[in-house]
């Protein structure tokens, strides 16, 4: 009778043995599909991200070539007066400073600006 009970534990413990075996080669395989799901993950982050990126500078680049494209050369524009350009214009109350067709009109007065630092018709702007 003892040997019956002496099989019947030891074929306990190999099951109990076998079923760990189980379960650790289970936990092992479950971190290799972790790691393997992580770096797929992160693979298409790095492509989806890097498609993005690409087809947005695409798209502006297209954008900007459009918009370029369509502006009227005519269409006027502003220039404000600066020390390196017209600086006896600057606080001016007559100043203009509108480009018209590639010209820069500054006044009524001096079309083409003053060449010195001091305009005789320099008035201060009304604040």
């Amino acid at each position: 009778m003892k040997n019956w009970q002496k099989d019947f534990w030891e074929t306990v413990q190999t099951v109990a043995d076998e079923v760990e075996r189980f379960f650790l080669g289970m936990g092992e395989m479950v971190d290799t599909v972790f790691e393997i799901t992580e770096e797929i993950t992160e693979q298409l982050q790095n492509t989806i991200a890097t498609e993005i990126d690409q087809y947005l500078q695409e798209f502006y680049w297209e954008l900007e070539d459009m918009v370029v494209d369509d502006l009227d050369p005519a269409f006027p524009y502003p220039v404000e007066a600066s020390a390196s350009q017209n600086p006896a214009c600057i606080g001016c109350r007559h100043y203009h400073g509108q480009v018209y067709g590639g010209n820069l009109l500054v006044c009524a007065m001096h079309p083409y600006g003053w060449d010195s630092e001091n305009c005789p018709d320099w008035e201060a702007e009304d604040l």
